[in-house]
C-alpha cells in the first residue's frame, strides 16, 4: 500500500475535490471518433497527473476512444483466481490505462466510450489512494467470447448465425474462432434462452461437430455423427470462449479509497473487476451488461467482481450485472498451507490452488490465524514481523512470537488483517450460469434489497475451504434481508447455501455463526430454500416462500441442516401455486 503523505484532500458531495486541477484529455492528444490509438495520449495525461502533486480531474470529451493491445503498456502482475503457470506461463498484462501511485485523482469520462482492441486489462489501479472513475462506458471491439444463434435444427445438423463481432475460420471442416492476437478451437460453452432470460453451461456442441461448412458469410452448418448431445432450441444463443484467464477487466492492487460511479462496463476479458489487498472500494450505479446496440449477450468472460484479501469496507450498490460466464460477486481471502518451520519463529507457507499464487499475501504487522484444515476451526493467532516471497509459490513468515504447537500437515493460515466488511445492496443479477454472491469474511456483511433472477446455482453461497479453492474464511455476522430470489438454485443447489467444506463435522465446533435471513421473497419450484452446515446462531424469519409448482410445495423440504445449532425458523409465509406476474 502506498503511504499517505502531505495534505489529505477533501471531497465534496458531487465527487469533486477542493482545489483540484482540471485537465482536458484533448490537450494531451486525445481525439474522439478518429479510430486512432488513444493509449499514448492517456499515458501523457497520467504523467501530468502524477507530476501535479495536487488533486486532479482529467476531463474526457464525449465520443469514442480506441485503445490497442499492440501499443499497450506491459507489466507483470500475479492475480488471484486467474491462471496457473501451465495455463499462462507469462504473468505480464497488456494494460490499456495504468494508474500507478496516484492520489486524489478523478477520471471523468463525460459519457465517452473507451473501446479496447485485443486481449487487454482495461485498467490497473496500483498503489493509489482516493481515486474516482466516473461517467464512462467501456467495451471491446471484438469480445473474446464468440456468439452464435441457432437458426435451424435438422437431422444430425445445426445451422448457426454468427454474431458480426465474432470472427471465425474453417479449415478441413473444423471451425475455429479468431481475433486480434488470439484464436481457439475448443473451450467452455453456454446457452442463452432469450424467452426465459436464462443462461447455463453446456458441453461445447460446436467442437463436437464432425464438420463445419460456411453456407453464407456468417452462416455455418454443423454436422454431427448423431445428435449434438445437448437439448437445444432454435433462437437460443451459444456462447464460447477459450477458458484461459490471462488478463482481467480491472485490477485494483494495494490501493485505498477507490470509487466507481455511473460506469458501464460492457465486456471484460479474463476475470472481471479484481480487488487484491485493497481497502475501501465502492461501486455504485454500474451497468455490467452488453450494450443494447451491439446485440450481444455476454458482458464478462468469467466473474463480474472478484475481491480477494481486501480490507476496510466494500460497497456494491444500485448496479446491474447481466450476462457473465461465472459468479457475480466473490469476496474472500486465501488459505496458505503451512509446509515448513525453518526456525522457532518462522513458517514456510504455500499457495495451493493452481490459479492463485505469486503475490505477497502477508506483510509485516499483519495478524494471522491458524486454521485446522479438516475442521476449518481456528487454533491460534500470531502477528507477522517479516514476510518474504521466496518463490512464486511460497512465502517465509517470521512471527513476533512462536506459532502454536500441534500444527498438522495440511493446516493453513489466514490473513486476518485483510478481511473486509461488505454491503451489497439494491442490485439486479441475471443471466448467470453459477452463483450470485459468495461471501466468506468474518466482518459484517449485508446483502439487501437485491433481485436475483434465475441463478443456475445458489444465489448466495457461504463457503470456506482449505482443500479445493483454498478460499477463506469464516463468517461471523451476515445479514440477508429484503431480497427477491426468482427461481434460483437447482436440484443440488439451495437458493441460499451455507456450505463450508470441512470434512470433520462437529456441532460443538461450528465454522460459521451469526447469520440472519429475513424479510426476503423466494419464488421457487423444486429447489431447497436454505441449506446449512456447521453453523451456529442461524435465523430464518419474516420471509415469504412462494412455490411456483404446487406438486413441490412442501415447507418441510425447504430446509436442510447438518451439524447446526441455535437455529430459529419462524414468522415465515409459505404460498402454493403462485403464478408469477
Amino acid at each position: 500500500m502506498a503511504r499517505e503523505t502531505g495534505h489529505r484532500a477533501k471531497r465534496k458531495e458531487d465527487g469533486r475535490t477542493e482545489g483540484e486541477l482540471l485537465l482536458a484529455f484533448a490537450d494531451f492528444g486525445g481525439r474522439p471518433d478518429t479510430g486512432e490509438d488513444a493509449g499514448p495520449a492517456m499515458r501523457r495525461a497520467l504523467t501530468a497527473v502524477a507530476e501535479a502533486r495536487r488533486p486532479v480531474r482529467l476531463a474526457i470529451e464525449p465520443g469514442r476512444y480506441d485503445f490497442y493491445a499492440e501499443s499497450a503498456e506491459r507489466a507483470s502482475y500475479y492475480i488471484t483466481n486467474t491462471a496457473s503457470e501451465q495455463e499462462n506461463p507469462n504473468p505480464a498484462k497488456s494494460i490499456g490505462i495504468l494508474m500507478k501511485g496516484l492520489k486524489d485523482f478523478t477520471l471523468d469520462g463525460g459519457g465517452a466510450l473507451f473501446l479496447f482492441h485485443g486481449k487487454m486489462t482495461m485498467f490497473v489501479i496500483d498503489e493509489c489512494e482516493r481515486i474516482v472513475v466516473r461517467n464512462l462506458h467501456t467495451d471491446f471491439a471484438q469480445p473474446t467470447v464468440a456468439e452464435m444463434t441457432i437458426a435451424r435444427l435438422g437431422d444430425s445438423c445445426m445451422d448457426v448465425s454468427v454474431h458480426p463481432d465474432s470472427r471465425y475460420s474453417i479449415a478441413e471442416g473444423r471451425l475455429s474462432w479468431t481475433g486480434p492476437g488470439w484464436s481457439f478451437l475448443e473451450g467452455p460453452m453456454q446457452a442463452y434462452d432469450p424467452e426465459r432470460n436464462v443462461t447455463w453451461r453446456i458441453d461445447n456442441v460446436v467442437a463436437r461437430a464432425e464438420s463445419a461448412k460456411e453456407l453464407a458469410p456468417g452462416t455455418i452448418r454443423l454436422r454431427f455423427g448423431k445428435e449434438p448431445g445437448e437439448a437445444l432450441a432454435e433462437g437460443w444463443t451459444l456462447q464460447v470462449r477459450d477458458g484461459i484467464r490471462d488478463q482481467v477487466g480491472v485490477f485494483i492492487h494495494r490501493s485505498r479509497d477507490v470509487k466507481w460511479r455511473d460506469v458501464g462496463i460492457h465486456f471484460m476479458h479474463g476475470l472481471g473487476i479484481v480487488g487484491q489487498f485493497s481497502a475501501d472500494l465502492s461501486f455504485r450505479r454500474l451497468d455490467l451488461s452488453p450494450r443494447s446496440e451491439t446485440g450481444r449477450t455476454v458482458a464478462a468472460f468469467a466473474d463480474f467482481v472478484h475481491l480477494s484479501g481486501c480490507g476496510g469496507k466494500i460497497e456494491i450498490a444500485e448496479s446491474r450485472f447481466v450476462g457473465a460466464h461465472d459468479d457475480v460477486i466473490n469476496v474472500h481471502g486465501t488459505h496458505l498451507r503451512i509446509v515448513g518451520r525453518p526456525s522457532e519463529r518462522q513458517l514456510a507457507v504455500r499457495f495451493m490452488h493452481p490459479q492463485t499464487y505469486g503475490f505477497a499475501a502477508f506483510a509485516a504487522g499483519d495478524e494471522i490465524e491458524f486454521v485446522r484444515a479438516g475442521s476449518l476451526t481456528p487454533f491460534g493467532r500470531g502477528r507477522v514481523a517479516a514476510a518474504e516471497l521466496t518463490c512464486p509459490r511460497e512465502m517465509l513468515l517470521t512471527l513476533e512470537d512462536g506459532p502454536p504447537e500441534g500444527i498438522g500437515e495440511t493446516d493453513v493460515v489466514e490473513n486476518v488483517t485483510w478481511t473486509p466488511e461488505a454491503e451489497i445492496r439494491g442490485n439486479y443479477f441475471a443471466r448467470i450460469p453459477t452463483r450470485g454472491v459468495l461471501a466468506t469474511t468474518r466482518r459484517p456483511v449485508v446483502i439487501a434489497d437485491n433481485v436475483f433472477e434465475r441463478m443456475r446455482m445458489s444465489a448466495v453461497l457461504v463457503a470456506d475451504d482449505a482443500a479445493s479453492w483454498y478460499e477463506s474464511g469464516r463468517v461471523e455476522n451476515l445479514t440477508v434481508r429484503g431480497n427477491r430470489f426468482i427461481e434460483c438454485g437447482g436440484p443440488d443447489q439451495a437458493v441460499i447455501a451455507i456450505a463450508p467444506e470441512n470434512e470433520e463435522i462437529d456441532e460443538e465446533a461450528p465454522v460459521h455463526r451469526g447469520i440472519r435471513i429475513e424479510d426476503n421473497v423466494f419464488e421457487t419450484r423444486e429447489t431447497r430454500v436454505l441449506e446449512a452446515k456447521s453453523t451456529r446462531s442461524l435465523e430464518f424469519s419474516g420471509n415469504s416462500v412462494r412455490f411456483l409448482d404446487e406438486r413441490a410445495a412442501d415447507p418441510e423440504r425447504a430446509f436442510r441442516f447438518v451439524a447446526c445449532s441455535e437455529v430459529k425458523i419462524g414468522n415465515n409465509r409459505f404460498e402454493k401455486g403462485f403464478a408469477q406476474a
